[in-house]
């Protein structure tokens, strides 16, 4: 593909943004048939980071970053930087003054299959990263690449506009054209969860209410009081 920045952006509605991101990774994930999850690689730089908006989508050559500062001209309030490499990349491609800039334009947070540095700078900040590493390897700003267009990160394919949802459990997808469905179900399986949460809690066995007895008897499980 010929490098290309996309403009505009069709973004979910932000009520559906913040649903999804109140009830997290975990849930969200299991909600749309455990599906659009990142691999488990990406990381956050510190354990509280969370982070829930619309994916602006970035392509960069390995090593480069100058498309990361291409896209900040076309975010808003809400976004989500989501960068991959056209090549396997470790590099630093992000750090303290490109978040300075980025929350500047409302960006929430960035997800990289690649590196970061600054660290403890982003840190201190509060600007929230989930990344594959941390390195104080520099960048160039030298070579086109793309803005807006579809790209696969860590494993999953993100189109500008979806939404993504990021805490400590990793990193999941949501197609922006199903995000409002997606809660809905996430919400009722949260519902649901917070019922067998309290059944637990008062001590009953996952066994019985899940009806694991019967499947441990199909599975030929013997129970005896002690070995012979």
């Amino acid at each position: 593909m010929k490098p290309t920045v996309v403009r505009k952006v069709t973004r979910a509605e932000a009520d559906v943004v913040k649903t999804l991101g109140d009830l997290g990774v975990a849930t969200v994930h299991e909600a749309q048939a455990r599906t659009g999850l990142m691999r488990p690689y990406m990381r956050p730089i510190y354990p509280t980071a969370k982070a829930t908006g619309t994916a602006i989508t970035i392509s960069c050559h390995p090593g480069d970053n100058l498309m990361i500062h291409a896209a900040i001209e076309f975010c808003q309030k809400g976004d989500i930087l989501v960068v991959s490499t056209t090549s396997e990349s470790t590099d630093g491609m992000f750090g303290e003054l490109l978040a300075e800039s980025a929350r500047a334009h409302g960006v929430v947070g960035l997800v990289i299959d690649a590196g970061v540095r600054d660290v403890r700078d982003l840190t201190e900040m509060e600007f929230p990263v989930w990344s594959k590493a941390i390195s104080a390897q520099g960048t160039v700003k030298a070579t086109a690449g793309s803005v807006n267009v579809p790209i696969v990160c860590a494993g999953t394919i993100i189109r500008a506009g979806d939404v993504i949802v990021a805490d400590a459990d990793g990193v999941v997808a949501v197609k922006r054209e199903a995000a409002a469905e997606v809660a809905r179900l996430a919400g009722e399986r949260f519902a649901k969860e917070q019922k067998s949460r309290e059944r637990l809690k008062a001590g009953e066995l996952g066994l019985d209410f899940y009806g694991l007895r019967a499947k441990l008897t199909e599975l030929g499980v013997r129970y005896v009081d002690e070995l012979e």
